[in-house]
């Protein structure tokens, strides 16, 4: 602890050797740092991470909600409404809902707020250090000054550092130096104190990604002592991006604003001409204003958006953007990987061909080393010490007690390896590694070049070097670069019909849909080349070992989601680096149909004929980088809405590239996470699915609330339009207060109450909507002009005709005000339960899978039953007292926009009983 007190950090870490940086943060780089230096040293620095953008105080939102446009209106009306009238019941019902509609605002925002805030945290990556020895992964949060970072392509830098080992490196600094190319890195001093950031070629920054290579890293700055810390506040004052929808919905929200100051205008006009009052005509326009301006749609569509991705996070998918959830829904193409995300990744050898012409069956599975490497005959199998050696010793993978850190593939051949005889870890130790050639997918193998003991030289004559060259990769690739096969008698050359014989075992296993692995090496003379381009070049003249068959079994749940994906009307296409052979093998079995094609028979089409034949392509193997970019290009080009997997570093411009990239959460690298729109937390096809679902489910309460909120609007003023050029009512069917009351059933809870409304179980039964769809459709449009209508026409009949109809309370001037009233509120009692399904019936289970609607009706029906009934609120909101017969009348012409709605319904599925409906965007 006191060592720890008196810790400096270097000033210039650049100017230090890698054993003077290490030997000042007093660790020792073998070892990592203990577990009590860790805690000292996380107590006096504090967690790795960026001071968090000053929040801002309740009040600051509360009047940036006041300061909206369409608020502002009604405040101006309920001052005006004040001074003109004299009366405070109106004023003071403005202001109520001035005050319900910010406050529920302000509350929907901060639930949306907390919901995104633990979908970052859900979110935090994760860094692999050395600590008391041992290589362990934790929360990048809790690296400290000190800490030895591994590296490898993909990840992105944890904290900033000097390197102490660096292999083949490549580090895409372009968010920090704005260098447009990855940058070379090694290790040697830089004498230079003052040397820019972007010349420190040993040292590595914060939030930059690396691109190739390997590394170690010793912590020297964590947290706001990064390079990115000292220019925190530049990114702390970035904005949240609206939406395509967001700002759809806004721009309809000021046309409707304008569309009701019009009508405002035109009732007002009417009524000067009738002769009405001033005052009352001013009250009426304003309380019209107030009910037809939709001052709530922007922030309940804000709110959907961000509960449903919580509900997403949920079920495995973390929405980094919210324009993902939106673009979900009209997802039509499906890209995907195959290991990990069709299959389990839990990589197992099951057969072991050796270059001699001998299968062998190996036993067990998944990571727990029990097991054995059996003949045909199930007699153990003849010594194969180099070939384990090499599958123990080219890798960076451990197993320890079955439990992996590394790459699957990688983590299934220590198994084969301790499985065979030999101790992983301890061979690492007794044949140190000097230099490596690390995995790349532009080469597909991996090489490196370990020390070999005396002992091992004499009894294995295939050893006798003191410097050993072991390579894994493709076997057609390492198969190219030998020259010499390996026999029990020694190694002899590899000759046409040796290739031909083990190029067919090969194809043999992958039709068994194995993944198929080499294993081959060679003694090395003489000094090794310090370009990394020579040293890989030097991988060749190899002698050829064995080659493995490894077992990557599907999902049970793939095949499931695949159909369920087809029936929605979304084509999924397989695309790996995996062989052609064995990706076909899955896909029969996963129901993944469509001609299946290697990667290089793209290269010979032009993207006009590859956009023409990609929608077919079931299954693309042997894939590139540039590859998936094209698929996804051509997929684009006929329209279609793409989505893409992606795992690996060089995934990250197709994940760009799609609508909806999409990275694994488990072994996908921090550079696909950070191009991805979307994570999967447990790398299942499964959860892409499911997520779609869930986007269509989002987008269909969007568009339910929106024809909840423009019908009842459409009603508004057809039936003031109707009243102030027939003088129903004196002009004024509704008085200020019954109009505001309306308003609150409209943005209050039944309303909101649709944004939680659950999926449709036949959302995935039809086509996705189409991706540049108008959030109004004609078809959409047509709906709410009917229902608009019905709802103007029942109400306005009930104006005219309730004095006739009930002559005994025609002498009440009160009446006819007051059952049209009650009717329009059972008008939006039906039609809350009409939009929740643009075709299905309301008489369906379906129906009541929504309590908070229904306990929301209940409620409208209680306190509007205490509205006209109750003597108190009868003064306030002009109304009477009705008999039970006029209550029923009441409910039965409110029902009328229910029954209409039911024949539309019926009739549009009698047309549609023999075609599948493209998805309309609502519940089916």
């Amino acid at each position: 602890m006191q060592v720890d007190d008196q810790l400096r950090i270097p000033e210039y870490p650049w100017t230090r050797t890698p054993e003077q940086a290490a030997a000042e943060l007093e660790v020792t780089p073998s070892t990592g740092l203990g577990a009590e230096q860790v805690r000292a040293r996380l107590e006096r620095y504090g967690p790795n991470e960026l001071a968090a953008g000053r929040k801002v105080p309740a009040w600051q939102k509360i009047l940036r909600l006041l300061a909206d446009r369409l608020i502002l209106v009604l405040i101006a009306a309920a001052v005006i409404s004040a001074v003109v009238s004299r009366e405070w019941e109106t004023p003071v019902v403005i202001l109520v809902v001035i005050a319900l509609n910010t406050t529920l605002n302000y509350v929907q925002e901060q639930r949306a707020e907390s919901s995104l805030e633990a979908l970052r945290s859900t979110a935090v990556s994760v860094a692999t250090v050395r600590r008391d020895g041992s290589p362990v992964n934790i929360p990048r949060t809790e690296l400290v000054p000190g800490d030895v970072a591994l590296l490898e392509a993909g990840d992105t830098v944890p904290a900033d550092g000097r390197l102490l080992e660096a292999v083949r490196l490549q580090v895409a600094e372009a968010a920090l130096t704005g260098e447009s190319q990855p940058v070379n890195k090694n290790t040697p001093a830089l004498p230079d104190p003052e040397l820019p950031v972007a010349d420190r070629t040993n040292m590595l920054y914060m939030d930059t990604d690396v691109s190739r290579g390997r590394a170690v890293l010793l912590v020297t700055g964590t947290g706001m002592d990064t390079q990115i810390g000292r220019i925190a506040h530049l990114l702390g004052s970035t904005v949240e991006e609206k939406t395509t929808l967001q700002r759809s919905i806004d721009q309809l929200a000021r046309l409707l604003t304008y569309v009701a100051l019009i009508v405002v205008a035109v009732v007002f006009l009417l009524g000067l001409l009738r002769g009405d009052s001033w005052e009352d005509l001013f009250l009426t326009a304003v309380s019209l204003a107030v009910a037809t301006i939709p001052e709530g749609l922007t922030a309940v569509v804000a709110f959907t958006l961000a509960m449903g991705a919580s509900r997403l996070a949920a079920r495995g998918a973390i929405i980094k953007q919210l324009s993902a959830v939106e673009t979900l829904g009209s997802t039509s193409q499906i890209c995907t990987d195959k290991t990990g995300t069709l299959t389990l990744n839990e990589m197992t050898v099951r057969r072991l061909y050796t270059a001699s012409d001998r299968v062998f069956r190996v036993s067990g599975s998944g990571y727990s080393t029990e097991g054995a490497v059996l003949s045909a005959d199930g007699r153990p199998a003849p010594a194969l010490s180099v070939a384990f050696l090499g599958f123990a010793l080219c890798n960076d993978a451990s197993v320890r007690d079955g439990v992996l850190t590394g790459d699957p593939t990688e983590g299934a051949l220590v198994v084969l390896a301790e499985k065979g005889g030999i101790d992983a870890e301890g061979a690492r130790t007794s044949h140190p590694r000097i230099a490596e050639v690390p995995f790349d997918s532009d080469y597909k193998f991996m090489a490196t070049f370990n020390r070999t003991t005396d002992e091992e030289a004499g009894e294995v004559p295939e050893l006798g070097s003191s410097v050993f060259c072991y390579a894994k990769g493709a076997p057609g690739v390492l198969l190219e670069r030998s020259q010499f096969v390996a026999t029990a008698e020694g190694r002899r050359p590899l000759g046409p019909e040796d290739r031909r014989r083990i190029s067919d075992e090969v194809t043999a296993l992958a039709e068994q849909g194995l993944r198929t692995m080499a294993v081959a090496g060679r003694p090395v003379d003489g000094p090794l080349p310090d370009d990394p381009d020579e040293l890989r070049d030097s991988v060749a003249d190899l002698t050829l070992y064995a080659v493995v068959g490894i077992m990557d079994p599907p999902r049970s749940e793939a095949g499931q989601a695949i159909a369920r994906a087809h029936e929605a009307g979304i084509s999924v296409h397989m695309i790996t680096g995996d062989h052609l052979i064995t990706a076909s093998a899955i896909a029969r079995d996963l129901g993944i149909g469509g001609e299946a094609v290697s990667g290089a028979a793209l290269d010979s089409l032009d993207d006009t004929e590859l956009a023409r034949r990609a929608p077919g392509y079931g299954v693309l193997a042997r894939v590139s980088p540039e590859h998936k970019i094209r698929m996804v290009r051509a997929l684009q080009a006929d329209g279609a809405v793409v989505a893409m997997t992606g795992d690996g570093v060089n995934d990250a411009p197709a994940l760009k590239r799609a609508d909806i990239g999409i990275a694994m959460g488990i072994t996908g690298t921090d550079v696909s996470k950070g191009a991805a729109k979307m994570i999967l937390t447990d790398d299942n096809f499964a959860t892409i699915v499911a997520a779609v679902q869930e986007g269509r489910g989002i987008y269909a309460n969007i568009i339910k609330f929106v024809r909840f909120q423009l019908t009842t609007a459409w009603g508004f003023v057809l039936i003031f339009l109707a009243a102030a050029a027939f003088s129903l009512a004196g002009g004024a069917p509704f008085t200020a207060l019954q109009i505001l009351w309306v308003n609150i059933i409209m943005d209050g809870p039944p309303a909101l109450a649709l944004g939680v409304d659950p999926a449709d179980p036949d959302l995935m039964k039809h086509p996705p909507r189409p991706a540049r769809e108008p959030l109004l459709t004609g078809r959409r449009i047509l709906q709410i002009l009917t229902m608009g209508v019905v709802m103007a026409a029942g109400t306005c009949a009930v104006l005219y005709l309730a004095p006739q109809m009930y002559p005994e309370s025609a002498g009440d001037p009160l009446f006819a005000t007051t059952l049209a009233f009650t009717t329009f509120v059972f008008y939006q009692v039906f039609n809350l339960l009409n939009v929740r399904s643009a075709n299905g019936s309301v008489f369906s289970w379906q129906t009541f899978t929504n309590r908070a609607i229904w306990v929301s009706l209940a409620a409208v029906v209680v306190l509007q039953v205490l509205v006209v009934q109750l003597g108190a609120l009868q003064g306030l909101f002009d109304t009477t007292d009705l008999t039970s017969g006029q209550w029923f009348l009441a409910l039965g012409v409110g029902s009328t926009v229910l029954w209409v709605s039911e024949i539309r319904k019926a009739v549009s599925r009698f047309r549609e009983r023999d075609t599948v409906p493209a998805y309309q965007g609502e519940g089916l």
